[in-house]
């Protein structure tokens, strides 16, 4: 396993937004709600099995923010959900959720979690665009909206969803080598998931295979 203090890749100051800018959009993807359109990517992308799991499932449309703040090295800001709520409690997550009614676009919804959660206020958001949807097991189709956001920004902290938010190095979630593969028992099952340590930061499972996605989206190629 790559320790957390491996080196990362150098990516200039303005280098991943040309990049995002240019394969990246915001038309909505396929897969968000058509349950006869299975999404590419999920918790599938390491563990077959979770496909069968998540098909037998209520389809919840979700998105979440994938906020690279735009500083002389562009950081990602993450949170970590407090310990008490029902699903994902204490795990590293991007600012996001389910999709109400009264959305218009996932990226409607991104915006409005994100100031709920967090008090991200939209007008320092410059949203760039959608990566594919992310399938998880427990039925949730998750739209990722990748958006550069200005770093003259102030948070307030929901304390019943947030417990903590912090930054990471886009540079380090961008290196391949800091993908770790893990697995764990899980309802009676052995499931194989993505792992990205960070120090003392476990960023683990859907957030981590959202990076991975972003990674093969913007430098995979």
């Amino acid at each position: 396993m790559t320790p957390a203090s491996a080196p990362s890749r150098d990516i200039p100051h303005s280098d991943f937004f040309d990049r995002a800018r240019r394969v990246l959009t915001l038309k909505e993807p396929v897969g968000l709600s058509d349950p006869d359109a299975v999404p590419s990517r999920g918790d599938h992308d390491l563990d077959p099995v979770s496909k069968a799991m998540a098909a037998v499932r209520p389809i919840k449309p979700a998105a979440v923010l994938i906020p690279i703040v735009d500083r002389n090295e562009p950081m990602v800001l993450l949170t970590q959900r407090t310990a008490h709520l029902p699903q994902h409690a204490g795990q590293i997550s991007f600012p996001g959720g389910k999709i109400d009614p009264t959305d218009a676009t996932p990226l409607a919804a991104a915006l409005r979690e994100a100031d709920e959660e967090i008090g991200l206020a939209a007008d320092v958001i410059d949203p760039i665009g959608y990566l594919d949807v992310y399938m998880t097991t427990l039925g949730y189709r998750i739209v990722p909206v990748v958006a550069r956001v200005r770093p003259e920004f102030s948070l307030t902290l929901n304390p019943g969803e947030v417990d903590d938010a912090f930054e990471v190095p886009l540079s380090f979630m961008m290196e391949a080598a800091n993908h770790q593969t893990h697995s764990r028992e899980w309802q009676g099952l052995m499931r194989t998931y993505y792992a990205i340590p960070f120090g003392e930061r476990y960023i683990w499972g859907v957030t981590a295979g959202i990076f991975r996605n972003l990674y093969e989206r913007i430098y995979g190629a």
